[in-house]
């Protein structure tokens, strides 16, 4: 008998009719369990006493498609901003973190400065990098300053490689010191251990915090906004000082969340496939 002529059992067929039903009973239940918390929350926001007021005055449809074209235009800006301080935090939190895995007393004071600067930037506000850099810097009247969106998005990488490099860090402590050993012994140079030995294996482990910070990121870069230069954010409270009418921050808030939908998904898939690799499946 060939597996193509495989009949199952009895007890088989039972099982999977089994597994069947449960599948089956499970997503009608969570179905149902669904639209009943969501007619109790439809019911209970849109009977409240004050809901016409905050609907006229968040959710008015006509104020959100005259708003839309500006937000979509100053989210543009978001994302550009998102790209280039994203690639930059992770280049600068890598090299922050290899400075502080160096071995040997005399690399003491690198180390010194790379424990310090990570302190520093992960105690510090956001918000207060940003006006420091933004606000402060062009006081100086230095030859050459760049433009203050420039000056914006370092402040976002100087504080997310704070983070990025101690989740690095991690990563890189993780590799048992034996395969380091063992690279060595091959004959490979400290340098040479830490490209092709150490560092694939550290940045795959800490890829879902690495993609967490990414998604703080994208919420993140809407506080250049506090600067000036016109993103969504901005966009959305010019719009809605121009009609009184806050509809165009929840314009800009459901672009932002749209715009994160791709990451956390992308987030998601690679802390499950990353859970799976560990338990061995």
């Amino acid at each position: 008998m060939t597996l193509l002529d495989h009949v199952p059992s009895e007890a088989q067929r039972w099982r999977s009719a089994y597994r069947h039903r449960q599948t089956v009973y499970s997503v009608v239940v969570a179905a149902c369990s669904t639209a009943a918390l969501g007619t109790l929350l439809v019911v209970a926001v849109t009977g409240a006493p004050g809901w016409d007021r905050v609907r006229q005055s968040f959710l008015d449809p006509q104020i959100a498609r005259n708003a839309l074209p500006a937000v979509l235009s100053g989210l543009w800006l978001n994302v550009r901003l998102l790209v280039c301080c994203a690639v930059g935090a992770l280049l600068l939190g890598l090299v922050i973190a290899v400075l502080r895995t160096l071995r040997g007393p005399v690399f003491f004071p690198v180390r010194a400065l790379a424990a310090g600067y990570t302190y520093t930037f992960r105690g510090l506000p956001l918000i207060i990098v940003l006006y420091l850099l933004t606000l402060g810097v062009p006081g100086l009247r230095l030859q050459g300053m760049p433009p203050v969106l420039v000056l914006g998005g370092v402040a976002l990488v100087l504080t997310y490689s704070g983070y990025l490099a101690e989740v690095f860090r991690a990563g890189i402590e993780s590799v048992h010191p034996s395969q380091l050993a063992a690279a060595r012994s091959l004959g490979l140079t400290y340098r040479q251990t830490m490209r092709h030995v150490v560092l694939p294996q550290a940045v795959r482990r800490v890829a879902p915090p690495l993609l967490n910070d990414v998604v703080a990121l994208q919420k993140d870069v809407g506080l250049v906004s506090l600067a000036g230069p016109i993103d969504a954010v901005r966009a959305a409270q010019i719009a809605t000082a121009q009609s009184f009418n806050y509809t165009p921050y929840v314009v800009a808030g459901v672009l932002f969340v749209l715009l994160a939908i791709p990451l956390i998904a992308v987030t998601d898939w690679v802390t499950l496939r990353a859970a799976r690799r560990q338990s061995g499946g």
